[in-house]
Formats: C-alpha cells, sequence, structure tokens
C-alpha cells in the first residue's frame, strides 16, 4: 500500500501550471471524466456549490480573455472551464470557499492525470468577476466567479523554454509541532 501512496505523492509533486498550449480538440469524453472526478471533491454538508461554464467557442473565450491579462493564455487553451460560486447551494461562506478550491485542485489532478494536456488556474481574472458573470449572463447574487481552468493540449516546445526550477518551501518552514 505504501508504494501506491509514494506513487500518489509524486504524481501530486509532477503536476504543474502549464500556460503554453496548441490547438488541438479535446473530446468532450475527456472533459466530462476531468469533472466526474473534480464533483468528488468535498464540500461542508455535501452542499457541492460549484458552477461550471465550459467555454470551448471561440467567441465567447475571446470575450473573457478580454478581461483578462492572461488572455492570451485562455484563447489558446482548447477549453476554459469558468468556475463560479452557486451562492444558493452554500451555507458557509469559508467552507463554501475551502470546498471550490478542493474542486478546483481535484480538476487541475484530473488534468494532470491525462497525457498531453494540461492547465493552469487563473485568479487574477476576478478582478473583473462582474463582467465574466455578464457573458454567461449568471446573476452576480447567485453566482460568484472563483476563478478559471484553461485546459490544452501541451506546447512542449514553449513549456521547455518558459520551464524553470520549481521550489516549495521546507515542511519546517511552514509547521509547527506540539
Amino acid at each position: 500500500m505504501d508504494l501506491i501512496k509514494n506513487d500518489f505523492i509524486e504524481f501530486i509533486k509532477q503536476r504543474k501550471s502549464v500556460r503554453s498550449f496548441i490547438y488541438q480538440k479535446i473530446d468532450k469524453e475527456t472533459i466530462l471524466n476531468i469533472l466526474e472526478g473534480a464533483r468528488w471533491a468535498p464540500s461542508g454538508n455535501n452542499s457541492q456549490p460549484w458552477r461550471v461554464c465550459i467555454c470551448i467557442h471561440p467567441t465567447v473565450k475571446r470575450m473573457v480573455a478580454e478581461l483578462s491579462k492572461y488572455g492570451g493564455i485562455i484563447e489558446d487553451a482548447y477549453v476554459n472551464l469558468v468556475i463560479f460560486l452557486d451562492l444558493e447551494r452554500g451555507y458557509d461562506r469559508v467552507k463554501d470557499l475551502q470546498g471550490i478550491g478542493a474542486f478546483m485542485e481535484n480538476i487541475l489532478l484530473g488534468v494532470h492525470a491525462k497525457e498531453d494536456i494540461g492547465g493552469v488556474w487563473i485568479g487574477e481574472i476576478l478582478n473583473r468577476k462582474e463582467e465574466v458573470n455578464e457573458i454567461f449572463k449568471l446573476p452576480t447574487d447567485k453566482f460568484e466567479l472563483m476563478g478559471i481552468i484553461a485546459i490544452g493540449h501541451i506546447d512542449d516546445a514553449r513549456e521547455k523554454v518558459r520551464s524553470k526550477e520549481r521550489e516549495r518551501r521546507s515542511i519546517d518552514e511552514f509547521t509547527e509541532w506540539y
């Protein structure tokens, strides 16, 4: 069993944000499979307070891209999962936000599990969340933008150029033992 656990830890450590994509279709079954894994994320009271707009159409992607300094990534990705907190499904803000974070991480792990595709969580667009709601015709009093996960086939050449050594703080830096 430890071997499986160690493999899982290595899998997590290998996941990284991918920002360079080649335009190539990702089939609907793959997208649904990623969302299948995501929907099993924990949420307070099992409220599952997420709403996802699956954005593939070039015109809609462009509209969303124009609202972010990372618009190039949004447009280059085959699909963008625009993720909202469904305020009517939620029951406790902190727990709802924790659940959304777990949901989004499950998406990123699901993407990582697929060969040749990668993804990145874009949060900077939150500065324009009301305008994103307008694009998807979602009322701001019922749905709050939490971020976008851009997903696409990895452009290996461009990723190698921008690749650098990844660092993490040591465990000792953020832990206290009692």
